[in-house]
């Protein structure tokens, strides 16, 4: 036993010594008792991110964004400023390096504006009806990716996330082209190219449907940051970051069901 490595008292007791040495008294009744009848730990005592607490700021999240949607389809002439207050809120919460619940609240609260003023202005033309049909369709889609994801059956994937990625800056370069095209004047359509026809299928119905499932692998990505940062025992504070995309895409994807909608019933 000349090796330094073993000169540890441990090494030099018999092995009944040792063990002996490394028993810890057993607790009373009274301890155990006390033990067990102690609160689980919160995600405030452990300060990391769960399930339950993501879901709590979650409700919380989408119970904000329900009120300014009520609050825009009673006044939708709310409807262009929150979505400027909401772009510019969107850029703050992602650029942010630490995220700021109150910014994500308040991002909830000015796109809940934004959508129930839209709504409105669709129902009050020629879509009666439409708002809660678009509803429907997010939810649709939102509850069958959860399932699908949670069922293991759809997973976030480098090349399919990397597909992703080129899909939408394809779409977003499309997007501010056909703003462009909007609001200069060179077409006089609400929807401008989406209205176009590819052997009579409107473009917008074309690409809409694609948006749709960009938006489900969008949410397959948000569930996926959720279900790692669980995993891994990343800060309690990531879970508002969490909320904030699961927010971002499902507004993104109640947007997109209206406008294949409006398409439908003969936005032209």
């Amino acid at each position: 036993m000349s090796n330094p490595a073993f000169n540890s008292p441990a090494f030099q007791l018999n092995q009944t010594s040792a063990i002996a040495n490394r028993v810890t008294p057993a607790p009373s009744a009274e301890q155990l008792d006390e033990l067990y009848g102690r609160p689980s730990a919160t995600p405030a005592d452990t300060d990391r991110m769960t399930y339950e607490d993501t879901i709590q700021k979650a409700v919380g999240a989408f119970a904000i964004l329900a009120v300014g949607a009520a609050i825009g389809w009673f006044l939708p002439f709310l409807a262009i400023p929150a979505a400027i207050a909401g772009f510019v809120l969107a850029l703050v919460n992602i650029f942010k390096k630490k995220t700021v619940p109150g910014l994500v609240l308040a991002y909830s609260a000015v796109q809940g504006v934004f959508v129930g003023g839209i709504s409105q202005i669709f129902e009050m033309t020629q879509y009666q009806g439409i708002a809660t049909q678009a509803l429907i369709g997010t939810a649709a889609v939102f509850v069958a990716t959860l399932l699908l994801f949670r069922s293991g059956k759809i997973r976030a994937s480098k090349r399919a996330t990397k597909v992703f990625l080129i899909a939408m800056v394809g779409y977003a370069l499309f997007s501010l082209v056909n703003l462009g095209l909007i609001l200069f004047g060179v077409t006089d359509n609400e929807f401008g190219l989406r209205t176009a026809t590819i052997a009579g299928i409107p473009i917008g119905l074309i690409l809409g449907v694609l948006v749709v499932l960009l938006a489900a692998y969008s949410l397959v990505l948000d569930f996926d940051a959720v279900k790692r940062g669980v995993e891994n025992g990343a800060p309690r504070q990531f879970a508002w970051r969490a909320v904030f995309g699961i927010v971002l895409t499902v507004v993104w994807l109640y947007i997109e069901i209206l406008r294949i909608l409006a398409i439908l019933r003969g936005g032209e």
